[in-house]
């Protein structure tokens, strides 16, 4: 005759105890359980006394940051991405074009450079224009031949000097008239130099300057870029250092 108290119909094994009168038989696990789970329909085991629950965050606290290492959590589907970095406004692109004060060269200080470069240039080729005019005007034709060389090594030399004048406004936005006054040549576009082809070209184009009473040299003053008219030509401003 099988036990009540066993489901299964097994016997307590020797030496087992049967339950008493009034205990209940203890619980075996349903079908398909493992031992030690609840069953169904049963709540889980709860801590015991003195335990404590997991710790759940509190209100108004951050969840749990990353470890090292670990990438920052991703949106979710359909979440905003974050906004984008700012861009550059107009005040950061006229800073960077205008040089590192933002700040445009004034009138006095080109005039200054502008003419250190050409007392540079000018003051050899008239010594030796000079020099080249008096041995022409001794009246011997071996003297003249003399003076006409001068001449023509003082014209050298003063467009070999503009040249290397030109060269250094172009690769480096600076001459040493330029360079004494603080300023410096650049493009109003990329605010860099604009090398040796293009103050070359400007340089020409300080033609249209002189052709009215020399107003385009003068234009700066008034002028909201402080461009002369080779400066408009070129695309180009002078800016302070």
């Amino acid at each position: 005759m099988g036990n009540p108290y066993d489901p299964y119909g097994q016997q307590p094994g020797y030496g087992q105890q049967q339950p008493g009168y009034g205990q209940q038989p203890p619980a075996q696990p349903g079908y398909g359980q493992q031992p030690g789970q609840p069953g169904y329909g049963q709540p889980p085991a709860q801590p015991g006394y003195g335990q404590q629950p997991p710790a759940q965050p509190g209100y108004g606290q951050p969840p749990a940051q990353p470890g090292y290492g670990q990438p920052p959590a991703q949106p979710g589907y359909g979440a905003p991405p974050g906004s984008p970095p700012a861009q550059a406004g107009y005040q950061e692109v006229h800073h960077h074009h205008y040089g590192s004060t933002g700040q445009l060269a004034e009138w006095g200080s080109r005039a200054g450079g502008y003419i250190i470069d050409y007392l540079i240039a000018g003051a050899p080729f008239f010594v030796l224009y000079l020099i080249g005019a008096m041995l022409s005007s001794s009246g011997s034709g071996g003297a003249a031949a003399i003076g006409a060389l001068f001449v023509l090594i003082g014209a050298a030399v003063y467009f070999g000097l503009l040249l290397w004048i030109i060269y250094q406004e172009g690769t480096t936005g600076q001459s040493i008239g330029k360079r004494q006054m603080g300023i410096r040549l650049v493009s109003a576009q990329t605010g860099q130099p604009i090398g040796f082809g293009m103050a070359f070209l400007r340089k020409i184009a300080h033609f249209l300057d002189g052709l009215v009473c020399y107003l385009g040299f003068l234009w700066p003053l008034w002028d909201d870029r402080k461009q002369t008219f080779a400066d408009k030509v070129c695309n180009t401003i002078v800016v302070r250092n």
